[in-house]
């Protein structure tokens, strides 16, 4: 990754980020609402580890045991698994869970049963894709693997003429990416990154907990299941990637159909590290929603459809962007800033597809 420090601008437009501030405030004030999460979250939670979980208890405990059955189960515990990651782990990583630190700290750690190890995470999410959105060599959800270029900066190379066919494939190998290898990688770099806060752990103690957490997953989410379900071993290898492979697909979409799109800019810092504009407006430059009037697709996906107050507001739960949605729409509007969104979730999805197919030609 690129070193050189990011400078955003904090004299342009000083006006719209104070009204768009003032507004959101005077919104929760007004009717008496605490920014963090309410029942409505819980109930989600509490739905999406059912959906995660129960499929797995029901293999384990041999209810559940029929070759065709088991692969369904799988299925929904992928369903289940992207679940947890867009309603509970999203919110408890940004603090926006709950107004009790403890909580939040201790729901983060959901994310070690679903494969990932949280602290890079935080550092991949909250530091460098929130603070750097869509800047080259800085923000790693638009730096995947070579064969796919969702950058206009990055190299063209012959076979990402291809990649708006085989990239949906890739999408799906995300979260077991994440499971298998790339947390080491990741968390090799990062522990050399200044930006990556550590607190009194060291080093070592970070690599020793990751790869304890990485045994426990496996032990429990793999091997038991080849010890434990009534079906060939291959089967529950098969059935374990297809549970990765759908929760994977399902993140990559809803995440890349905010940024990678042919309305939002991919600016770039001059020779000293400064950008053009200030943070917010830079959020709005390089993000989009989708599917605003779908509130039962919102209910699902953790409100990650209203990415733009996601971006702005990261540390408000995502249980209140709708209302948001209407007054940083407004507020954007009245300064003529644009708001990027899309109707529905498929028309999104087209358009990330001929965004694919644009980024994979000169």
């Amino acid at each position: 990754m690129t070193k050189t420090k990011i400078r955003f601008s904090s004299k342009i437009n000083r006006a719209f980020v104070a009204e768009l501030r003032q507004n959101a405030k005077s919104y929760f004030d007004d009717n008496q609402l605490s920014k963090y999460g309410n029942f409505n979250l819980v109930i989600k939670s509490i739905f999406m580890g059912l959906l995660y979980l129960l499929p797995f208890i029901l293999m384990l405990s041999g209810v559940v045991s029929n070759l065709g059955l088991v692969l369904v189960a799988w299925t929904i515990m992928g369903m289940g698994m992207a679940g947890i990651g867009m309603v509970l782990m999203h919110d408890a990583n940004h603090g926006a869970f709950s107004k009790r630190s403890w909580l939040n700290n201790l729901l983060s750690k959901s994310m070690y049963f679903i494969g990932g190890y949280p602290a890079n995470w935080r550092h991949q999410h909250n530091t460098l894709h929130h603070g750097f959105t869509n800047i080259d060599g800085h923000d790693e959800d638009i730096d995947p693997v070579g064969i796919v270029r969702i950058s206009p900066h990055k190299p063209l190379k012959k076979i990402h003429r291809f990649q708006h066919l085989y990239a949906w494939l890739l999408y799906g190998l995300m979260t077991i990416s994440w499971a298998s290898y790339r947390d080491f990688k990741q968390l090799f770099f990062y522990t050399k990154d200044a930006s990556f806060k550590k607190g009194s752990r060291s080093t070592f103690f970070l690599f020793l907990d990751l790869t304890f957490a990485k045994i426990i997953y496996f032990g429990v989410f793999l091997a038991l299941p080849i010890i434990l379900i009534p079906v060939a071993w291959y089967w529950v290898v098969l059935g374990f990637v297809l549970m990765h492979f759908v929760c994977g697909f399902i993140l990559a979409i809803i995440f890349q159909t905010a940024h990678v799109m042919p309305t939002v800019a991919y600016p770039l810092p001059n020779a000293e590290g400064e950008m053009e504009t200030n943070w917010a407006i830079h959020q709005l430059m390089t993000t989009t929603n989708y599917a605003p009037k779908s509130r039962i697709f919102s209910w699902f996906i953790g409100g990650l459809n209203y990415q733009v107050e996601h971006h702005l507001f990261p540390q408000i739960s995502h249980v209140h962007y709708d209302k948001l949605a209407k007054i940083v729409k407004a507020t954007a509007e009245k300064y003529q800033i644009p708001y990027y969104v899309e109707t529905t979730f498929f028309t999104a999805l087209k358009k990330h597809y001929q965004m694919l197919r644009t980024l994979g030609r000169a």
